[in-house]
């Protein structure tokens, strides 16, 4: 009768650590609470910039570039290639509906990564629209390596966890900057983001 009583209370506590994932962000508010707070600064936000590596997985090719970002209000996405060297210095504005980039004639485009049309030049105005305006589906505060991070998982209303597409970003829960963003097409992983050296204003 006793070993039923200890293994029912440490079924009961396991189940309240597991409920209380993203509950406490270890400055004494919920997961839900700090990623609305995000989401109020980035909406508010008039210029940001950060350096960041951006892997685009086909499946049978996986590109990596480096890309140093500005964004500002009033005039838009700007990204420079850093890598790979052979286009290292192009600089291009990101529109509505842009999936390539053009630099003195050359043509520079991986095509899409999923049917929505999805495609690297894409990654940042698609982490920062989620951001902004995504349904927040899931969000839980975790360590990633020494940070504490709030991790942040938009996708439709509707869908299932690991159908269509999803957009996982992680935020410094201190600080709130980007640290990492991730997209997820029908579970399988088309898009990576690191970022670094973020600077929000």
């Amino acid at each position: 009768m006793r070993r039923r009583k200890i293994g029912a209370q440490m079924m009961i506590l396991a189940l309240v650590l597991l409920a209380g994932c993203g509950r406490d962000s270890g400055a004494g508010r919920g997961a839900e609470e700090l990623a609305l707070e995000i989401r109020t600064e980035y909406i508010g936000m008039t210029a940001l910039s950060a350096g960041l590596e951006v892997t685009a997985d086909y499946g049978e090719r996986v590109y990596t570039y480096g890309m140093a970002l500005a964004w500002d209000q009033t005039e838009g996405t700007t990204l420079t290639l850093t890598a790979p060297e052979e286009v290292a210095g192009v600089t291009l504005r990101v529109q509505d509906g842009e999936t390539a980039l053009e630099y003195d004639g050359v043509r520079l485009e991986t095509g899409p990564l999923s049917e929505e049309g999805v495609s690297p030049v894409d990654a940042v105005p698609a982490l920062l629209g989620q951001v902004r305006e995504g349904f927040i589906a899931e969000c839980c505060t975790e360590q990633l390596g020494e940070q504490e991070t709030l991790r942040v998982c938009y996708r439709a209303p509707d869908a299932q966890p690991g159908t269509g597409t999803e957009t996982t970003v992680w935020f410094d829960a201190a600080s709130h900057a980007l640290l990492r963003g991730e997209v997820a097409v029908d579970g399988f992983t088309v898009l990576q983001c690191v970022f670094s050296d973020v600077q929000m204003a």
